[in-house]
């Protein structure tokens, strides 16, 4: 009898160890695939912070007009020339299939606008979109675009204004795109207008640099880092959102057109506020264009405003910047590393290559 109970124990025992022995096997080889996907995680988010640069455009390469933003009312003739243009530059132009819809404000509805944006996101054979319009209603779109054929084929998407929203949401992903005209200002220029032959340089793979005339605003000073941004009502009104711009050790550049000046200094505290400037490298301040007279006169002007806002920090601002809403609008490689001097007689604003 005891030494049946011995022989029971003894198996007892041998069951617990075994049970023992196999549940830390469980847990090791668990905790090794929990590993492993968290490396496949960091491997996919390193991706990321690897520079995106598009394959420069090249003869007989194709590119795809789309709306994703406002109505095209009467835009017959600036769609007509700009495909004209884009043709004597020996490249061929696909047009989206909605982009003469209406639906009220928008160039058709947000699903269709979408579909078409995301087929030049996913054809290959496109090398780059250009954005007809701006306006508004990109941002109702742009979280449900998939940017996986993209990342696997990159092409440059041009825009600028209400496509900030996009170029925000490639800065993410650390791809460069292209801040430059769309085919709204394609039916008052030629081709030997400056904007659109150094967009074209741009495009090509040419060397892209600026030099600035004086002006009594700017702040002194060097700085070097990827220029990021856009238009000023876009960038505020994606803070705190999935497109929320990065701007550590970047260089911010801003245009509006439209505004009150009591606007644009909300907005701009609206930045500050959200800590935009705090490790900023520098700020470049396009075209703010037709600002709009309040009953009361605001008291500065809008450079004496930017810089009142800014004025605890000590990188460089640079004023006058050609670019915005106006005829002359040169085109601008956002995500590009940059060199900016701003001196008193004249300044310069390189892209490296």
């Amino acid at each position: 009898m005891i030494l049946y109970k011995f022989i029971i124990l003894t198996l007892y025992n041998v069951m617990k160890i075994k049970i023992i022995y196999f549940t830390f096997i469980y847990i090791s080889i668990i905790s090794n695939m929990n590993v492993f996907s968290q490396s496949d995680i960091k491997s996919s988010n390193v991706l990321k912070t690897q520079l995106i640069q598009p394959e420069y455009l090249k003869y007989g390469d194709t590119i795809s007009i789309v709306a994703p933003s406002g109505v095209l009312n009467n835009f017959d003739n600036k769609i007509i020339k700009a495909i004209n243009i884009f043709e004597s530059w020996g490249l061929n132009v696909v047009l989206g299939k909605h982009i003469y819809d209406k639906n009220g404000h928008f160039a058709g509805t947000d699903k269709n606008r979408e579909k078409d944006f995301q087929k030049a996101l996913d054809n290959k054979n496109i090398k780059a979109i250009w954005c007809a319009r701006g306006g508004y209603g990109a941002v109702r779109i742009i979280d449900k675009l998939k940017f996986d054929s993209y990342l696997r084929n990159p092409k440059w998407i041009i825009g600028f204004s209400d496509i900030t929203v996009i170029h925000n949401k490639l800065n993410l992903y650390n791809s460069e795109s292209i801040h430059a005209m769309m085919i709204t200002g394609f039916e008052e220029i030629d081709q030997n207008n400056n904007s659109l032959s150094k967009l074209k340089s741009v495009l090509f793979g040419d060397d892209l640099s600026y030099s600035i005339g004086p002006n009594k605003n700017n702040k002194i000073g060097k700085s070097e880092g990827n220029i990021v941004g856009g238009n000023l009502t876009l960038l505020q009104s994606t803070i705190g959102s999935k497109t929320e711009l990065k701007t550590k050790d970047k260089i911010l550049f801003i245009e509006e057109v439209g505004e009150y000046a009591y606007s644009i200094d909300r907005m701009l505290y609206s930045l500050k506020r959200a800590g935009y400037f705090d490790n900023c490298k520098g700020l470049i301040v396009g075209q703010i264009s037709n600002v709009k007279k309040n009953t009361t006169d605001f008291g500065m002007s809008i450079n004496e405003l930017i810089l009142e806002v800014l004025d605890e920090y000590d990188f460089p601002i640079l004023f006058d910047f050609p670019a915005g809403h106006e005829k002359t609008n040169y085109p601008i490689i956002l995500g590009r590393k940059i060199k900016l001097d701003v001196t008193k007689s004249k300044s310069k604003v390189v892209f490296y290559n």
